[in-house]
């Protein structure tokens, strides 16, 4: 298939539109096979319409081909087209053969070549991503990240210098330029000919990270668009794909989310697309809310897609079991973030309102198994954690069982993320549903909405506004370099609340602000001059909260008066109701806090958000490494500072396809910054040293309740003269009632939830000096578990033999039960978890069984052990042996003998000079 695709591609723009727009068709012709019993396919009276498709598409490559080398039987230029993928591929062939396919190389190479050709600016992102998903569509890689590829021992090889000395061998390359066939957009290349392409353009698209090289934009003053919204795409695409008729929709995002989206829609048969103006507009034709659960084993994969996570979670309660029963229910799953992102509250709403879901892993989060059922009528909604939840009830509800139609009421305190909702209410008025906000009787607006019964009409043509977050980094680039950029279609008229960001925060920063209804005009103060932010509420506009941090970190001038806060520095800028962006692509105030400390920059992090001290741009330390937590925002983020200091690196720069998938290239054609591929060493800087940690930093103790924490915790403490805590007491304390009463009250997910606050409150105050005793079920969430991961300190896990535990939760009735399961059940769920989270073990051996006597001798050596453990933990006290030093090496012995007994008679021979023996027990013969 990757050669079928590549003849298109370099060739024929209609086959290469049958290839994208009907690969389910042609990828059931492939797998249908043919026997010499059936003759299936062979003859055209026995062809379904789908192998007729196959046989007309492989017909069409081998003319282009046998085209092409009767044309140019010399080799003079017109042959180097069927090499397109080639240069790349070849050369990456070249290190994973015979493990990875001709064919997935070569895909993998056109990706990388038509990514060349965008930087090089002959190609746009439409075609790049209309190639990427075509090649996906058929399983084959797109980039050598893919998994099959990168779990292999010889993708290590894969480095820049290697590839580059590889495709010297090939003889149409010489010194530093590869020849590359180059697409101008998908059907055409950009010469009848490869095109000779410097080494350090390869070099750069083929790096995993880059740096921008500081410096004045060379195209000042800029003019230029972003992307289209991935907000607005999303939620067009669910819009057309459930209303009736045919919608042109154009500006699109080309990005991951919207591929995944897309895909999903597909699978559902929820609606068929095709692409017009060359991929700039894509035609969707709806399906009238009619979907189909996906064939059987068949899961809808969405990788990080927040977005598309939440909308579809909604969406697939709508979808009627396959026709022949086969499945009843799909399954939504992603990528490890995505796993840990929450959905709960959705769903409980969803399962409150009788739909059927089913949490597969852990509760709260993908994945999910839904079945068909959305009642509508009245729905309770907690909407406090992310406005998507709202959104994604509100696209649905038209097509609830409920002839009623559905009110939708938000509980739960403040609604974060207005602006979105009111944005998914503009966009359903636009398809023909008109979604009404109730008001008290003085006229204020209520957090009810009423949706009536209806079905979307889809209108003839619907243009998508560009990003407003996206738009941020570039305006941003124009605050701290003191030029101008002018972004086009983002203005005051837009839907998206990231467009407040120009007046709300950079001119308030210093800019000068210019806009209108449809674009917005910043230029910066001249470098170094930025004012502190002081208080700014970014609650309407919380993912440009990192763009706004990134400024913060080298605004030095006062704050406006009106906006400086009483009691901090006046080159303060205090960031505030952005909470929810501790549970996007990743942990974001956090991110943000972690990677401003590798330029200089000092944070603070608040319950709701965090302060920012400016300091000037000449202190910054220089070459930071930046890990980006494979979250877009990030790394773009931290491009801004990147134009003002020398060697910032930003780690993972494909993580940009998130949303604006062509940045870098727009930074340097569009912008006029450079920017270099880096090679990263094999450990990124984001990679956490767990066993290095602060002196005297607070020591956390898990394990399951009853295995000894509070006794252990306690004398550790003691010897250590540290403070001891009860994390469980100190939730009790700070929400006010037993937790008990509180799950009781509350539900576990609340439970959970306070739970983690409560943890985190502690990191913040006691980062040292303490002892902390962790309640047993801290381990029960992904984000939990990676908020212990993250730490940075001592955590042990104490561990007690279970028919201990068991015996003790018995006659434990102060603490909530733990529901249906048993506590063995329990125990062995969360004890890897546990292994996951720990730096450290810690085993309590006290027996049940054990008599009185037995029991005191214990205590007394269980105290000595504690007081010799945990003082060699914490650097009080190391616990080495005597001969342990940096000048002298040691020696160690493993025994694997299944019977160790022959050895005795030799053992001193044996472990003659030896300083650590090692019996491997586990490997000695039963009998």
């Amino acid at each position: 298939m990757a050669e079928v695709i590549k003849t298109a591609a370099i060739w024929n723009e209609d086959e290469f539109t049958h290839l994208e727009s009907r690969s389910t068709e042609i990828i059931s012709a492939v797998q249908s096979g043919s026997t010499r019993q059936t003759l299936q396919g062979q003859t055209a009276s026995t062809r379904t319409e789908a192998q007729q498709l196959l046989l007309n598409i492989i017909i069409g490559s081998i003319s282009v081909k046998a085209y092409i080398v009767t044309k140019d039987e010399r080799e003079t230029g017109l042959r180097n087209l069927v090499n397109f993928g080639h240069t790349v591929g070849h050369a990456i062939e070249a290190v994973l053969t015979p493990t990875i396919l001709h064919g997935e190389c070569v895909s993998v190479g056109m990706v990388l070549e038509a990514e060349i050709a965008r930087k090089l600016g002959v190609l746009g992102q439409v075609a790049v991503g209309r190639l990427t998903r075509c090649i996906k569509a058929y399983g084959l890689p797109t980039t050598v990240s893919d998994p099959r590829i990168a779990k292999l021992p010889a993708a290590r090889q894969l480095t820049i210098k290697k590839l580059l000395d590889i495709m010297k061998i090939d003889k149409k390359n010489s010194g530093p330029q590869k020849k590359v066939v180059l697409l101008s957009r998908i059907g055409k290349t950009h010469e009848e000919r490869a095109t000779a392409v410097d080494d350090r353009v390869i070099a750069t698209v083929l790096a995993e990270a880059c740096k921008v090289v500081p410096g004045v934009p060379r195209n000042d003053p800029v003019r230029m668009a972003t992307p289209g919204s991935k907000s607005i795409s999303n939620r067009a695409l669910v819009l057309a794909a459930l209303g009736e008729g045919t919608c042109r929709l154009r500006n699109l995002l080309h990005s991951d989310d919207t591929q995944v989206m897309m895909a999903a829609l597909n699978d559902l048969k929820g609606a068929s697309f095709e692409w017009e103006d060359g991929g700039e507009t894509l035609v969707v034709h709806g399906g009238r809310g009619s979907l189909t659960t996906p064939p059987k084993g068949k899961e809808l994969y969405l990788g990080n897609a927040g977005t598309a996570a939440r909308f579809l979670t909604t969406v697939c309660t709508l979808a009627h079991p396959s026709a022949d029963a086969t499945t009843q229910t799909t399954v939504i799953t992603g990528n490890a973030r995505m796993k840990q992102r929450p959905t709960g509250p959705l769903v409980e709403a969803l399962l409150s309102n009788g739909s059927s879901i089913s949490y597969l892993e852990t509760p709260g989060c993908l994945p999910l198994a839904i079945n068909e059922g959305f009642k509508g009528g009245h729905i309770q909604l907690a909407a406090s954690v992310s406005s998507q939840y709202v959104s994604s009830i509100l696209l649905c509800a038209p097509y609830a069982s409920s002839a009623e139609g559905t009110v939708l009421e938000l509980t739960g305190g403040q609604v974060i993320s207005q602006p979105y909702i009111d944005m998914t209410v503009a966009m359903m008025a636009t398809f023909g549903v008109t979604v009404t906000r109730r008001k008290n009787a003085t006229g204020q607006l209520l957090d009810v909405y009423e949706i009536p019964k209806a079905v979307y009409r889809n209108p003839a043509a619907y243009n998508i506004e560009s990003d407003a977050s996206s738009a941020t980094y570039p305006l941003a680039i124009a605050a701290i370099t003191g030029t101008t950029c002018t972004i086009e279609n983002i203005g005051s008229a837009s839907l998206q609340g990231d467009a407040g960001f120009a007046k709300g925060v950079l001119e308030p920063m210093g800019c000068k602000v210019v806009q209108t209804e449809t674009e917005t005009t910043v230029t910066g103060p001249p470098r170094g001059q930025l004012r502190a932010c002081g208080y700014v509420d970014m609650e309407p506009m919380t993912d440009a909260f990192l763009t706004a941090s990134v400024l913060a970190a080298v605004a030095t001038q006062p704050s406006l008066e009106e906006r400086r806060v009483d009691g901090i520095a006046p080159n303060t800028t205090r960031i505030l109701g952005i909470a929810n962006q501790r549970v996007k692509e990743c942990n974001r105030i956090r991110a943000m806090i972690d990677e401003l400390a590798k330029f200089g920059v000092e944070t603070k992090e608040l319950d709701d958000g965090l302060e920012i001290y400016g300091k000037p741009i000449e202190e910054l330390t220089e070459n930071p490494s930046i890990h980006c937590y494979d979250d877009h925002r990030v790394a773009m983020a931290f491009s801004v500072l990147g134009t003002v200091v020398k060697g910032a690196v930003l780690e993972e720069k494909a993580c940009v396809g998130k949303t604006w998938p062509n940045w870098w290239d727009d930074l340097e054609n569009k912008i006029g910054l450079s920017v270099e591929g880096v090679e990263l060493d094999k450990a990124p800087s984001g990679q956490v040293d767990r066993y290095s940690f602060p002196p005297y930093a607070t020591i956390l103790l898990t394990g399951m309740r009853g295995a000894g924490k509070s006794y252990i915790g306690k004398l550790a403490a003691t010897v250590l003269g540290l403070e001891y805590i009860d994390a469980d007491e100190f939730l009790a304390e700070k929400v006010g009632m037993g937790l008990s009463e509180y799950v009781k009250e509350k539900g576990w997910p609340a439970f959970r939830d306070a739970e983690l606050e409560a943890v985190f409150e502690l990191f913040r105050t006691k980062p040292c000096g303490a002892v902390i005793s962790l309640g047993g079920g801290i381990v029960e969430t992904p984000a939990a578990r990676e908020a212990l991961k993250s730490y940075r300190g001592p955590i042990v896990h104490v561990e007690r033999d279970l028919e201990a535990i068991v015996k003790y939760l018995t006659e434990d009735t102060a603490r909530p039960p733990y529901g249906d399961a048993t506590i063995e059940e329990v125990f062995h769920r969360r004890e890897p978890w546990y292994t996951e989270a720990a730096t450290h073990q810690f085993y309590s051996y006290f027996r049940p069984d054990a008599t009185e006597e037995e029991k005191a001798a214990a205590s007394v050596a269980l105290k000595a052990e504690i007081m010799r453990y945990f003082k060699h933990i914490s650097g009080l006290q190391p616990n080495l042996a005597p001969n342990l030093a940096k000048v002298k090496r040691s020696y160690f012995l493993s025994l694997t003998y299944p019977d160790i007994t022959p050895a005795l008679p030799i053992m001193g021979d044996l472990t003659t000079g030896v300083d650590a023996v090692e019996l491997r027990v586990d490997l000695l013969s039963p009998s």
